[in-house]
C-alpha cells in the first residue's frame, strides 16, 4: 500500500481538472459494481496515471472498493504495456485481494486475467496458465444467461491466454482452436478489438507451422480490425509480423518499408519489448540483403535493449542472428561466441517454460473440462427423466449409457491421441540425439582442426562451411514432422561430405533420381536417411580395405510407393557381425530401430504402411560384396 501513499502525496501537486473530479464525484454516488458501467465513466481516462491515482485516493475516501479496484487494474495496464512489470504486478494483485475480500466475482476473474498476461509476457508460463485456468473455471460457475457482458470478455481473455501459452509451448493447432473458440464469442459481442488480437494470434501461430499464405492473411484481418479501432500498437505489431513473414517470403523491400515505418511508431508508443522485436527483425532483413553494416547495428541496439528490460526470448534471437552475422563475415570466433549466448537463452527460456508440467497441466484440464461436460450433460438427462412418462424410461436411460459410454470413450481417445504425441516427440527427441550425438560433433571438429595445425586453410574453410550448415539443416529440420526429400538428401550429402573426412576422403557417395522423380514435392520424416547411412558405413565400409562406395538411389515404387536404395560394397552383414563381436567398442545403432518407429508412425497418416529390406550382395564367387537397403515409403 506504500505506494499508493507516495502517489497521492503526487497527485496533491498536480492539477486534476474539475471536469474529470465531477465524473469521479457523480461516480462514487451511482457505485456501479460492474466493469462495463464503471468503464462508461472512466474510459477516455483510464490510460492517464495522474487520473488513475486520483480515482484511487476518492474511492478510498468514500470507501468505494469497486471503483478503486477498476483504477488499480487500469494503472496495472498502463504500466504493462511500457514493459514495466513489477509495478504491473503489483497493481494486479492489489486489485485481485480485494475483489476477493469484496466478493465481486466480475473483477476478481478479470485481475485474474490481468496477472496471466504478465506471467506470459515475462515467461512464467506455469503460473500464467494456472491463473487463466482459474479465471475461466470461475467464470464458467455463472449460467450462461445470467453472465455480463464484462464477464464474457473475460471468458475470452482466458480463452485468448490459454491459447497463447499453447502457442508458446509449440501446440500450435490446440492454440488456434482456443483463438478460433475465442473469436466466435467476440464476433458474438461485436468486439472488433478482441477479433484484432486473436487473427493476430491464429496469424503467428499458422507462420510457425510455415503456413506464410494463411499467416498473411491473418494478420492483415487483424490490421483491418486495429484500423476500426484505431490501435496504434495493433496497427504496429500487424505490421511487423507481416513483414516478417515478407522476408520469408524474400520481399525484401517491402519488408524493409514496413519495418522502418514501425520502429518509429513504435518507439513513440514506448512497448520495449515491441522495439526490440523490431530491431531484430530489421537486422534479420538487412542481413538478408547483404548490408552486414546495418544489421549489426539494429541487432546490436535490439541486444541492448532485451537485456536491460530482460526479455530472454529476444535476447536469444538477437544472438541467433548476431552470430549468423559473423558468420557470413568469416570471424568464427565471434560466430561461435554469439551462437553459445543464444544457446545459454534459449535454455533459459526453456526451462521457465517447464514444458513437462504445463502438458501435465493441459492434458489434466482439457480431461477435466470433457468430465464435466459429461456431468452436466448427465444432470440435463436426469432432470428431463422426472418429466417423461414411464413408457420412455429404457430409451432415455439407453441415451444416459450412450452419452456416457460416448464422452468415456472421446476421452480414452483424447488420452490415446496425446499419449502418442508425446511418443512422437520423445522420438524425435532421441532422433535429434543420435544425429547430433558428441562422437561425431567432437570427431567432426577435431578433423578440421587438423587442416587449421597443418596450415591448409581452404580445406578448413571448406569443411567447417559444411559443418556449420549440416548442423544448422538438422537442427532446423528436427523441428519439422516430414520435409521435402530434396532437403533431406541435401543434409545427407553434407553428412558424408563430413564423414568423408574422417576416412581419408576414400568413400565415393553418389546419388542417383530416376527420371520423372520431383524430389522437392515427394515428402518423407526429417533425418531419416542418415541413421541408415551411418550404418553402411561403420559396419559395411569401416573394416574394408580400398576404394569404398556408397550409392542412394530414388526409385519409382509400385504406386503409393517410393523406393530409397542404399547400396554399399562393404564386407556385408556376417562378415561385419563377426568383426563387432571382436571389437572392445562396440556400437549399438540404436538409430535403425528409431527410424523404423519413426516411420511407423509417419506411414499412420496413408493408405499403405511402410517396409524395409535389407539384401545381402554376393559376386560370382558367392562371397559378400555389400549389403542393400531398400525403404519402401508411402507417398500421397
Amino acid at each position: 500500500m506504500s505506494w499508493t501513499i507516495l502517489s497521492f502525496n503526487l497527485i496533491q501537486s498536480q492539477k486534476v481538472p474539475d471536469q474529470f473530479k465531477n465524473k469521479v464525484n457523480e461516480l462514487i454516488s451511482k457505485a456501479p459494481k460492474t466493469y462495463e458501467e464503471i468503464d462508461g465513466f472512466l474510459r477516455s481516462s483510464r490510460k492517464d496515471t495522474s487520473l488513475m491515482r486520483y480515482t484511487i485516493k476518492e474511492s478510498i475516501e468514500h470507501d468505494y472498493i469497486d471503483g478503486r479496484i477498476y483504477a488499480l487494474n487500469q494503472l496495472g495496464r498502463v504500466y504493462r504495456d511500457i514493459s514495466n512489470y513489477p509495478k504491473a504486478l503489483e497493481l494486479f494483485q492489489e486489485a485481485l485481494k480485494l475483489s476477493i475480500e469484496t466478493d465481486n466475482l466480475e473483477f476478481r476473474i478479470y485481475s485474474l486475467n490481468m496477472i496471466s498476461v504478465v506471467y506470459r509476457r515475462t515467461e512464467a508460463i506455469k503460473s500464467a496458465l494456472d491463473y487463466s485456468q482459474e479465471a475461466l473455471e470461475l467464470a464458467e460457475t455463472v449460467e450462461p444467461e445470467n453472465r455480463s457482458k464484462g464477464l464474457k470478455r473475460s471468458i475470452n481473455v482466458s480463452l485468448n491466454s490459454i491459447g497463447n501459452i499453447y502457442q508458446l509451448l509449440e501446440q500450435y493447432d490446440l492454440a488456434i482452436d482456443k483463438f478460433k473458440e475465442s473469436m466466435k464469442l467476440e464476433e458474438e459481442l461485436d468486439n472488433p478489438l478482441g477479433l484484432a488480437i486473436n487473427y493476430q494470434n491464429v496469424g503467428e501461430c499458422y507462420e510457425a507451422q510455415a503456413k506464410l499464405e494463411p499467416a498473411l492473411e491473418s494478420f492483415q484481418k487483424s490490421l483491418s480490425y486495429n484500423r476500426e479501432i484505431n490501435s496504434e500498437k495493433g496497427k504496429i505489431i500487424c505490421n511487423y509480423s507481416i513483414a516478417h513473414v515478407y522476408v520469408h517470403l524474400k520481399r525484401m523491400d517491402e519488408a524493409l518499408t514496413l519495418l522502418t515505418s514501425s520502429l518509429e511508431r513504435a518507439k513513440v508508443l514506448g512497448d520495449q519489448e515491441i522495439i526490440a522485436s523490431i530491431l531484430n527483425n530489421l537486422g534479420w532483413a538487412n542481413l538478408n540483403v547483404g548490408d552486414y553494416t546495418k544489421a549489426e547495428s539494429y541487432l546490436q541496439e535490439g541486444l541492448n535493449i532485451a537485456k536491460s528490460y530482460n526479455f530472454p526470448s529476444e535476447i536469444a534471437e538477437a544472438n541467433k542472428f548476431l552470430s549468423e552475422l559473423w558468420m557470413k563475415k568469416n570471424d568464427f570466433k565471434k560466430a561461435m561466441d554469439f551462437y553459445k549466448e543464444s544457446k545459454k537463452y534459449e535454455e533459459q527460456v526453456t526451462n521457465n517454460l517447464n514444458v513437462r508440467y504445463v502438458n501435465d497441466m493441459i492434458l489434466r484440464y482439457e480431461a477435466e473440462k470433457q468430465i464435466d461436460q459429461l456431468k452436466t450433460l448427465e444432470e440435463e438427462v436426469k432432470n428431463q427423466a422426472i418429466t417423461l412418462r414411464k413408457n420412455k424410461t429404457i430409451l432415455l436411460v439407453t441415451f444416459i449409457a450412450l452419452a456416457l459410454v460416448g464422452g468415456i470413450l472421446y476421452i480414452l481417445y483424447r488420452q490415446y491421441q496425446l499419449s502418442s504425441e508425446k511418443k512422437l516427440l520423445t522420438l524425435e527427441q532421441t532422433m535429434l540425439r543420435s544425429q547430433m550425438n558428441p562422437h561425431f560433433l567432437f570427431n567432426s571438429l577435431n578433423s578440421i582442426k587438423l587442416y587449421i595445425i597443418n596450415n591448409e586453410k581452404k580445406n578448413a574453410v571448406h569443411y567447417l562451411n559444411k559443418f556449420s550448415k549440416l548442423v544448422r539443416k538438422i537442427l532446423e529440420a528436427s523441428s519439422q514432422r516430414e520435409i521435402p526429400l530434396s532437403e533431406e538428401l541435401e543434409t545427407v550429402e553434407l553428412y558424408m561430405n563430413i564423414e568423408n573426412i574422417r576416412f581419408s576422403n576414400e568413400i565415393v557417395f553418389k546419388i542417383n533420381i530416376e527420371d520423372g522423380i520431383d524430389v522437392h514435392n515427394v515428402k518423407i520424416p526429417s533425418l531419416i536417411l542418415q541413421p541408415f547411412l551411418e550404418n553402411a558405413l561403420w559396419h559395411g565400409l569401416s573394416s574394408k580395405e580400398g576404394e569404398k562406395n556408397i550409392t542412394l538411389d530414388v526409385l519409382k515404387g509400385p504406386e503409393g510407393f517410393i523406393k530409397i536404395a542404399i547400396t554399399d560394397d562393404g564386407v556385408g552383414r556376417d562378415a561385419a557381425e563377426k568383426i563387432k563381436e571382436r571389437k572392445v567398442l562396440k556400437r549399438k545403432s540404436v538409430g535403425i530401430d528409431i527410424t523404423k518407429e519413426r516411420l511407423a508412425n509417419f506411414s499412420k497418416d496413408y493408405q499403405n504402411s511402410f517396409h524395409v529390406e535389407i539384401i545381402d550382395i554376393y559376386d560370382e564367387h558367392n562371397q559378400p560384396s555389400g549389403t542393400k537397403i531398400m525403404l519402401h515409403i508411402p507417398t500421397i
